[in-house]
């Protein structure tokens, strides 16, 4: 016996960009929003794990969408340009921002070093930022919403975590601010831990 897979229509048609789409928090988010109908622009730094995520999106699509990959660096500013325009240029629109990509770092107050704390933040804050900023002008124009994926370890420390702790707490207070700058403008923009 056939089963359909009915679309939550809120979803439906919806263009959304997810980054750190190649693995993980990523894939399966990407999975579930093209389970629901909506048109997406992968991104991530493996080819070959991004292609596996876009291929798992498509045969469960509804409408058997294939989604847009995007190879990217999001320390790299003109990598996160090219993915608003690519995401713009194909689909014309931009509904739904997931800003998932992060990095992870072990340091301590003991061992840390600022090439550490650097990395985790272009990659955790910076690149959130410089997206989010992108991609405000089309969420505006949809009254769309942006989701950040953040961590239980950005309201408290961790032993050991020292750059990610830090760089979690900022995400959630940019959330914070982002969310009553653009409250507005009838953008909703939420965190997820």
């Amino acid at each position: 016996m056939a089963t359909s897979i009915s679309t939550d229509k809120k979803l439906d048609q919806k263009v959304a960009i997810i980054t750190g789409a190649s693995s993980g928090i990523g894939r399966a988010t990407a999975v579930l929003f093209s389970r629901l109908g909506s048109k997406l622009a992968l991104t991530g730094r493996n080819q070959e794990h991004l292609t596996k995520s876009a291929e798992e999106c498509e045969a469960i699509s509804p409408y058997n969408l294939k989604p847009l990959c995007i190879v990217g660096d999001l320390t790299i500013e003109s990598d996160i340009e090219r993915i608003m325009k690519s995401t713009i240029d194909t689909y014309g629109r931009l509904d739904i921002l997931v800003n998932n990509a992060g990095i992870a770092a072990l340091d301590s107050a003991e061992d840390g070093s600022l090439a550490t704390l650097d990395l985790v933040w272009k990659t955790n804050v910076r690149a959130v930022y410089h997206l989010t900023m992108l991609a405000v002008p089309h969420l505006i124009e949809s009254k769309g919403s942006i989701v950040n994926v953040s961590s239980v370890l950005g309201q408290r420390g961790h032993v050991g975590a020292l750059s990610y702790t830090i760089s979690k707490g900022a995400l959630d207070q940019f959330t914070r601010s982002v969310a009553l700058d653009l409250a507005p403008k009838q953008i909703r923009v939420n965190s997820v831990k």
